[in-house]
């Protein structure tokens, strides 16, 4: 495993979730230096911070320094040319986790599409630098002018983008077909490492790879299920995380389109987190699935993990995300299968609710199409 030099922010769930992030990548964080602010201008950290980096970096001599935030191209070669050392921002960070744990082809193209994108942004930069004569490595582009590097990078964005196109049209022939033999769709969705795939392993007697680490699943898969001799179609979906990027959502799309289309969403929640990051990561979610246009009537909350809490610590966490007044929540462990049968219990309640609010619109219908 490569080691790290971690920055990142004086908090404990930026700092934990940062070590999670190295750790989803293959880099052990052997040292850790924490500030307030991360966006100062020329090398994101302060004159003093770089100096004290410097002597630390050169002691420990790591193989790359993570930097937990999003870097302009001229701060991150500012901070690599000072230390001699790679230098990888958050963005940088996360792409490599999805490069690794991209398996199907189409996580692959939405990875490479991600990588393009970002290497885009970076372009014009790289190509000033190239000319000011500084041909860094890790960053330099040889010959290539600057409308050359940027048409190959936008001429191969397409190329993909519309390999991903036909796979959505693929994607749209599938959900049609679904929804003709009169199957009602379910997705999981949630902040990464909730417990998704556990519950979804839980829920289809699967046994999809499961862990701890970060985006464990990037590529969506549907199984078929029995709830009271009714077949239903669940999916689990790439997990969630504060500052993704807009464009690496968009890059997974195709796949995260699928949430709208759904008729029951579960949410899940890691209910065991400490109350600011329950917070924190509630508002992440909500925000994404809000952005990707899906309704709040579709969704259910599990609360994973409630094994690990008493009940009035449950309710409390409950009122803290404003779910007391919803009565579309159950507190499950995936892990020892409390609960499951409740969670399933109230996707039933769900639907048969939906049935009769169409019925009862259809019937408004009739009654408005026949009634004078």
């Amino acid at each position: 495993m490569n080691s790290a030099i971690l920055i990142t922010y004086d908090k404990e769930d930026a700092i934990n979730e940062a070590k999670g992030l190295c750790d989803a990548a293959g880099y052990q964080v052997v040292h850790t230096i924490t500030q307030n602010f991360l966006k100062k201008p020329k090398y994101g950290i302060s004159g003093g911070a770089l100096e004290k980096l410097e002597e630390i970096a050169e002691r420990i001599r790591p193989d790359v320094i993570v930097f937990d935030e999003i870097l302009k191209p001229s701060q991150n070669y500012n901070l690599a040319s000072a230390l001699h050392r790679e230098v990888l921002d958050r963005e940088a960070l996360i792409l490599e986790i999805f490069e690794s744990r991209a398996s199907s082809a189409e996580s692959k193209l939405q990875v490479k599409l991600a990588q393009l994108r970002y290497e885009m942004v970076r372009a014009k930069e790289k190509v000033r630098l190239s000319n000011m004569g500084e041909q860094p490595g890790f960053m330099g582009i040889g010959k290539f002018e600057v409308d050359v590097y940027y048409n190959d990078i936008k001429h191969r964005m397409q190329t993909i983008r519309s390999k991903l196109e036909k796979a959505g049209k693929q994607r749209e022939l599938h959900r049609q077909g679904r929804k003709r033999m009169g199957f009602k769709t379910i997705s999981l969705a949630g902040y990464t490492s909730a417990g998704k795939t556990t519950l979804f392993n839980k829920m289809t007697g699967e046994t999809r790879e499961q862990s701890k680490e970060l985006f464990t699943t990037l590529s969506t898969t549907t199984r078929r299920f029995s709830l009271d001799r009714e077949s239903f179609l669940i999916s689990d979906t790439v997990g969630f995380i504060s500052k993704l990027p807009a464009y690496m959502i968009d890059a997974f799309k195709s796949t995260l389109e699928e949430l709208g289309h759904t008729d029951i969403i579960i949410v899940v929640i890691d209910i065991s987190d400490p109350q600011f990051d329950l917070k924190k990561k509630f508002a992440s979610c909500m925000r994404t699935l809000g952005e990707l246009g899906v309704e709040r009537e579709k969704m259910i909350y599990a609360l994973n993990k409630s094994d690990l809490l008493k009940n009035n610590e449950i309710e409390e966490k409950v009122n803290v995300l404003n779910l007391s007044e919803n009565k579309k929540w159950v507190s499950v462990s995936a892990f020892t299968g409390k609960n499951i049968n409740e969670l399933k219990k109230l996707i039933k309640d769900v639907i048969a609710s939906q049935n009769l609010s169409k019925l009862t619109t259809n019937y408004s219908g009739v009654e408005e199409t026949f009634g004078n």
